[in-house]
């Protein structure tokens, strides 16, 4: 039977990252993905932000991994010419009752010791420009947006380049604890293999792999719920100068219909937030409306026929619709007798700024256990 040092289950932008990381120091790192190639799941369906952490709890992880990462994914971006743009955002209460909470968001931002996080009052919002209704915002100036295709394809390339194996057309069907090493059949030719180190970044699918090992994902509250985001461009000309989100919802099931741009410059509007039993990624027309609605609070200058379905993208949470906010988990499973079994689940937002820091975190998890 083969053997492996690490073998990384799911090739979205996060579990890429540790590939790249991993890759420069130890010797027999296999990805397997289940796609035929990186990125198809929710890495690739969101809005691209780089975001500032504000939005967290003091001390979490996603937190800490969104701040970090975004610095390092800055610095990645020059370093190897990778497309990006700080553009900075707003967050802005659309009326006096939101107001409480802007100031409760922005004290939470400066917990956080966000870097250049200012609260401005109504005339500086409007002269960022654009036709946006507010009495104050937050102005968050090292907000940005990234390629995420160019991101992961850095990071798959770089992980190849130092040795790693990416395996598309993989999924994982078993995984069994032997001796100290874990037994893996993939799908595909019914191919085993074993492997030191096994890290678990399948994103929707984290609480089926975490299952495979035996563990109860309903008692260790792994359960992972399915968040569909939906996205309309708009096909008009707007001036929109920066990223400009609403005042988030409760317990974060969203942060709201807001605008981001693209690299290009195109204008979108979304996600919105619908729990779904079954994935899929069709955006309906018959939302039009409350997608409309949701913006005009915001932009009141809106025309609705110009609002075009785009994408979808279905999130990985680990808390339900009535549910309070979860950090992510981010745990070798050692307690539950598998050590070496590496968990991430419930990497949702910030997953994308968090990437090159969970996976130096993941990496000097890995490193310990190999020492």
């Amino acid at each position: 039977m083969d053997e492996v040092n690490v073998t990384i289950i799911g090739a979205g932008v996060v579990g890429l990252a540790i590939a790249a990381e991993l890759s420069t120091d130890i010797e027999d790192v296999v990805v397997l993905e289940r796609n035929n190639t990186f990125g198809q799941e929710t890495s690739s369906r969101n809005s691209e932000v780089i975001h500032s952490g504000i939005y967290y709890a003091p001390g979490s992880l996603k937190t800490r991994l969104c701040i970090d990462g975004a610095r390092l994914l800055y610095g990645l971006c020059e370093r190897y010419s990778l497309p990006y743009k700080r553009l900075g955002k707003l967050i802005v209460a659309k009326d006096p009752a939101e107001l409480k909470s802007l100031e409760a968001l922005y004290n939470n931002g400066i917990n956080n010791a966000i870097s250049n996080i200012a609260m401005i009052d109504k005339k500086k919002v409007l002269a960022f420009g654009g036709h946006v209704k507010a009495e104050a915002g937050i102005y968050l100036p090292d907000t940005g947006i990234v390629d995420s295709h160019s991101l992961m394809k850095h990071y798959a390339q770089f992980s190849e380049e130092n040795g790693a194996t990416i395996a598309y057309n993989s999924k994982v069907m078993r995984i069994e604890p032997v001796a100290h090493r874990y037994e893996l059949m993939v799908e595909q030719d019914s191919y085993k293999f074993s492997s030191r180190i096994v890290i678990n970044c399948a994103g929707l699918s984290s609480d089926q792999i975490a299952g495979l090992t035996g563990i109860d994902i309903n008692k260790c509250a792994y359960k992972i719920h399915f968040c569909k985001g939906s996205y309309f461009h708009y096909a008009k000309q707007y001036p929109m100068p920066l990223l400009i989100y609403p005042v988030p919802q409760q317990e974060l099931t969203g942060l709201g219909v807001h605008a981001t741009l693209d690299l290009g410059g195109r204008l979108k509007f979304g996600p919105d937030t619908e729990y779904v039993d079954e994935i899929n990624y069709t955006v309906d027309e018959t939302r039009r409306d409350a997608f409309y609605a949701s913006a005009a609070e915001t932009f009141p200058d809106l025309d609705k026929n110009a609002f075009v379905p785009d994408m979808a993208g279905v999130r990985p949470k680990l808390s339900g619709p009535n549910d309070k906010v979860r950090d992510f988990v981010i745990v070798d499973e050692e307690n539950k007798g598998l050590p070496g079994f590496i968990n991430l689940i419930g990497i949702e937002s910030p997953g994308l700024t968090s990437s090159p820091a969970i996976a130096r975190k993941v990496a000097g998890m890995v490193k310990e256990r190999l020492a």
